[in-house]
């Protein structure tokens, strides 16, 4: 059965403001967006994966995702990243009921449609699964199987909460596109070696050139 992936991506204005060391506060929000849409590309070209839903109150990223053909849900709660999850993950089930979910970071501009399909393979044996970042202190990708709930704990030292939570860990290899998220500017670095989407590269040398 296909997975249907919950990305949420707060304010484009707010969002990577760990990335001020590499970029001015005017490119920030274009870089944001581009990883976003990188990743939602990537995520719909999987082979495991039904639906991407983004949970966002950003109006031009929402215009923008939905272009690439993601259902966008309205960040209603506007309580911070985990109430956004468990306000798209209640929507989203209310519709599919049975279908496995997993909430995927908005800042894998790196991502690979083989690697999560991997991920998502391995995510399916258990009730609730996740996958920590390349940092081995976050998380990129919480999945939960039908009949279970998402239960996300995002945030600071979200592999221990989920872990904590009763969550199995996925010890792969060869899947750090997935694992690649991008907070910083050594992220970044990081995320331009594995190998970037065109959106994440244009913004890249947009960088590059201010």
């Amino acid at each position: 059965m296909q997975w249907i992936m919950v990305v949420p991506l707060k304010a484009l204005a707010r969002a990577k403001s760990r990335l001020s060391d590499t970029a001015a506060d005017g490119l920030r929000p274009g870089l944001a967006l581009a990883f976003a849409q990188d990743t939602v590309a990537a995520a719909l070209a999987c082979p495991e994966v039904a639906d991407v839903a983004v949970v966002t109150g950003d109006a031009l990223a929402g215009r923008e995702l939905a272009a690439l053909g993601a259902r966008i849900v309205p960040d209603e709660p506007g309580g911070g990243l985990n109430a956004a999850l468990r306000h798209a993950a209640t929507v989203v089930r209310t519709a599919n009921p049975h279908t496995p979910l997993a909430a995927l970071n908005a800042d894998l501009p790196a991502l690979r449609p083989l690697e999560l399909a991997r991920v998502l393979t391995a995510a399916a044996e258990f009730p609730r699964a996740f996958l920590a970042d390349a940092a081995q202190i976050g998380t990129t990708l919480l999945g939960a199987s039908s009949g279970h709930e998402l239960l996300p704990a995002f945030g600071t030292d979200s592999r221990a909460r989920h872990r904590a939570s009763g969550a199995t860990e996925l010890l792969l290899t060869a899947v750090d596109s997935v694992r690649q998220d991008v907070d910083t500017g050594a992220d970044l670095r990081a995320a331009l070696t594995l190998g970037v989407g065109p959106r994440t590269a244009a913004a890249a040398e947009r960088l590059k050139a201010a």
